[in-house]
């Protein structure tokens, strides 16, 4: 068996896949691999699946998988997973400093400080009482759910696809879910669906002015809405790890001419830990497989 690591992956990767066979970084190779590792940066398409003549596994390290064609998958017989556990406390981490630092003003601090500022006299708010509605409510939300939770803020989760939360108050509508919200945070994965469902008709219906945090998918923002909202107040602040096109150019993204923005360049999954929980999902993945004698 070959396995290719197309993208980057904890360094101790390698030594434990050897167990299955030759493991290899070489993407001129992709002809030969049994197996294909990706993140975000390896695009999966029709061009690139017809590449991996004897590929019958391409696990994305990760949740999201919109970088992967998985209905060309299906048609060429390659199974194609996630690794949906392994990123849960990461990205709820990250998700959560954004809020922390809104609501702190770190950033504005940090800044002033270094210009020589003793900035005082501004105001620090707090994240207790407030209320976070949550978009999507999958691994990653339920973890933002017990942080916040525990800082005493009131959760809300919009999610049609759920049932019951735990530390949520699961509501029936986006625009429920957005309208009382001091802070919203976006964990959906990009669809037809979801395409540009933070848009000018949802912001209107936010009456807070909130924060907007975006850890999810860049897809799912219309960005030109959220920079005209920035400006005008209806939305305070707006952080995000990730973007339309990814990395966003200047002048070409909205979002990069906004003041009141915190950004991050889709680093939400790049912890050292989350790195070796994925390289073991993605051991296990391989292992049920041969187990099963679907790999070989």
């Amino acid at each position: 068996m070959l396995i290719l690591i197309s993208d980057a992956f904890d360094k101790s990767l390698p030594d434990k896949l050897s167990l299955f066979g030759e493991v290899t970084d070489d993407t001129s190779r992709i002809s030969e691999a049994d197996v294909i590792l990706v993140r975000s940066k390896t695009k999966c398409t029709k061009e690139y699946i017809d590449q991996a003549a004897s590929c019958r596994l391409i696990i994305r390290g990760g949740v999201g998988m919109d970088n992967i064609d998985r209905e060309y998958c299906k048609q060429k017989g390659i199974t194609a997973v996630n690794t949906p556990r392994s990123s849960a406390i990461a990205v709820a981490e990250f998700a959560f400093a954004f809020m922390l630092s809104t609501a702190s003003k770190i950033c504005f601090y940090d800044s002033a400080m270094k210009k020589g500022e003793w900035a005082k006299k501004t105001k620090r708010s707090e994240l207790y009482g407030k209320t976070l509605a949550l978009l999507g409510y999958g691994n990653i939300p339920k973890q933002v759910a017990v942080r916040a939770k525990a800082f005493g803020m009131n959760v809300l989760a919009y999610d049609p696809y759920v049932k019951e939360a735990e530390n949520a108050v699961l509501v029936p509508t986006l625009e429920e879910a957005v309208k009382n919200a001091d802070y919203i945070s976006m964990h959906l994965p990009y669809t037809a669906e979801t395409d540009k469902i933070m848009n000018a008709s949802l912001i209107e219906k936010m009456e807070k002015s909130p924060v907007v945090i975006n850890t999810g998918r860049g897809k799912t923002v219309d960005e030109a809405a959220m920079a005209q909202a920035l400006k005008s107040g209806k939305v305070s602040w707006f952080c995000a790890d990730v973007y339309s096109s990814e990395p966003p150019v200047k002048g070409e993204n909205p979002i990069l001419d906004c003041e009141n923005v915190t950004l991050s360049p889709h680093v939400g999954a790049n912890s050292n830990e989350n790195l070796l929980r994925i390289g073991q999902e993605v051991y296990d993945t391989i292992d049920a497989m041969v187990r099963e004698g679907k790999l070989k």
